[in-house]
């Protein structure tokens, strides 16, 4: 898959900039202006995925100089990007780019022009990048060409044996299913969900609709309800009201949905991989062959969030519409948005009309308290989990409130809340309720052995803890940082110092990392060296409260630990 995506981009990696004679140039003799300059300007708004500059950039550079390869290229894909009409027209200039032959071919399947469909996509190769898709791709065509038999035929060998079985399964699955084939549909939707414990939302939701059309509606409903039991933001959109939705309509009508489903299941795996330009390409495509298809704009978002582009984002969910079954999921992620946008109250008012709206779902509630941890608000964000925690346990059947090992991160969150609100017995019993709800949780682990380390208490149980999130998490600077400090509280200092000096190597600009390792060559006799630790901890941002605490030690000594005349 990373193969396929890195070929629908090839082309953009070439070196050297497109030349030009227009304009003047500088002392080195580039030209400052004319096509080099819209090419600068339009491969910086690329790098800043701001698609509307980009495409108005590289199409005028491209106008300059109309004969440079590379331009052409750039000027493509940005008018992809940005779902612009010159995209076609780029596209046929560009018989070797994937992408190009895969827009083109999706026009041709949109017009009912099946065998030049079915033409560019065999020129593409049945080996190398593109042998992900293309077996999936040909078979819509075929069965939109009126060959349902044939589209069946060319994916056969690849469900019986193939490494990517699932995906294969999946689309002669659909296929068999708007081919009035349900016997045939019912089985290679099984054989799709057979080898994958905890499927995708987006695969359960496909094969739970042709199971319940072929008459096996108990069937569907478990493997929905699989989707409900994982406690992730999807089970909004797998659990009623949506679920009667989903049941509804087909989720795949024409070879056209099919084939944006391929792009988009791609799109997902890419993304999960980092690949975030090439999931966006991949959408595009998708939603070239399906507007407004959900699962297509919601990958956008999500891309476009985590590079920082929180207004675009929020404005490609505005496509999706307000009774479409991802509605809910889609309400979590322009919450998560507005509050990385400093929108904190519509966030917050938002999630709250989510809760309400979804009184049985825990996901709405757990979001708002995750958020009001984040903004410091820790007794609102204690309330917030109070409601996702009961909602949690009452879907579960645990009316005593404790409940299952999927919700420990709820009772961890909460407990982080209660402590940092000064609750601290009910926090430490919510700790220690996640910890038996999950005892190789390493961040568990961390939080109450340092929370005892800090407090003096229960020192050799948080000793024996924190040695066991060390071995789970070995480079994690924090729990090393942990393990050191109740090893100072232990009064064990080479321990100490040696557990403190990794951690500051692994987490080399935390002020509290620093602070501890000061305090720690200090009780050892290595005053100079504190110092240069305490001095180092001020200058990295420390809390405001421990400011004067680190501006005391640099001035009189730790508390309680003399100056050593061993100091070096």
């Amino acid at each position: 898959m990373a193969l396929l995506a890195a070929a629908l981009l090839s082309a953009c990696a070439a070196g050297g900039l497109p030349g030009s004679d227009r304009g003047p140039r500088s002392a080195s003799g580039l030209p400052l202006t004319g096509a080099f300059g819209s090419y600068l300007a339009g491969r910086f708004a690329s790098s800043e995925t701001d698609t509307r500059a980009a495409a108005d950039s590289l199409l005028a550079a491209l106008r300059a100089d109309p004969g440079q390869p590379e331009l052409l290229t750039r000027a493509f894909v940005a008018t992809l990007l940005d779902g612009r009409s010159e995209a076609m027209r780029l596209a046929r200039r560009l018989p070797e780019n994937a992408a190009a032959n895969l827009l083109l071919a999706g026009a041709d399947v949109q017009a009912g022009r099946w065998e030049r469909a079915e033409q560019r996509l065999r020129t593409l190769g049945r080996s190398g990048p593109v042998q992900v898709l293309q077996p999936a791709l040909l078979a819509w065509v075929q069965y939109g060409r009126g060959q349902p038999d044939q589209a069946l035929a060319t994916l056969r060998p690849l469900v019986e044996g193939n490494r990517l079985r699932a995906l294969n399964a999946l689309h002669a699955a659909l296929i068999a299913d708007v081919a009035s084939r349900p016997r045939e549909a019912e089985r290679l939707a099984r054989m799709a969900v057979a080898d994958q414990p905890q499927p995708p939302w987006r695969l359960a939701v496909l094969a739970a609709g042709i199971l319940h059309r072929a008459g096996r509606t108990a069937e569907a409903n478990r493997l929905l309800d699989q989707i409900v039991d994982s406690g992730e933001d999807a089970a909004l959109a797998a659990a009623e009201p949506a679920r009667r939705g989903l049941f509804a309509t087909r989720g795949v009508a024409s070879p056209a949905d099919g084939m944006a489903e391929a792009y988009t299941a791609l799109a997902g795996a890419l993304r999960g991989q980092g690949s975030n330009d090439f999931a966006l390409i991949l959408a595009q495509l998708a939603l070239r062959l399906r507007p407004g298809f959900a699962p297509a704009l919601v990958l956008t978002a999500d891309a476009l969030g985590d590079q920082g582009h929180e207004e675009q984002a929020l404005a490609v969910l505005d496509g999706i519409a307000a009774d479409d079954p991802l509605a809910p999921v889609v309400g979590l992620r322009r919450a998560t948005l507005l509050d990385k946008l400093d929108r904190t109250e519509e966030a917050v008012e938002l999630l709250r009309r989510l809760a309400q709206a979804w009184p049985t779902m825990p996901q709405p509630a757990a979001r708002l308290g995750d958020l009001l941890r984040r903004r410091n608000r820790f007794a609102e964000a204690a309330a917030a989990y109070d409601q996702a925690l009961a909602r949690s346990t009452q879907e579960a059947g645990q009316g005593g409130g404790q409940g299952t090992t999927r919700d420990w991160p709820l009772f961890y969150a909460r407990g982080i809340a209660r402590e940092r609100s000064g609750d601290w017995a009910r926090g430490e019993a919510d700790l220690l309720q996640a910890l038996s709800l999950a005892p190789e949780q390493p961040y568990v682990l961390n939080y109450l052995g340092y929370t005892w380390a800090e407090q003096g208490k229960n020192l050799d149980r948080a000793k024996a803890m924190l040695l066991r999130a060390t071995e789970l998490r070995p480079q994690d600077g924090n729990i090393a940082d942990s393990l050191g400090w109740v090893l100072f509280r232990l009064g064990d200092m080479p321990g100490a110092v040696t557990w403190l000096e990794k951690s500051v190597e692994l987490e080399p600009r935390s002020s509290v990392i620093n602070d501890h390792l000061g305090d720690a060559y200090w009780a050892s006799g290595r005053q100079r060296e504190a110092r240069f630790q305490w001095r180092r901890a001020l200058t990295l941002d420390p809390e405001p409260g421990e400011m004067p605490k680190i501006e005391a030690k640099l001035r009189d000594g730790l508390p309680g630990y003399p100056a050593s005349t061993a100091q070096r």
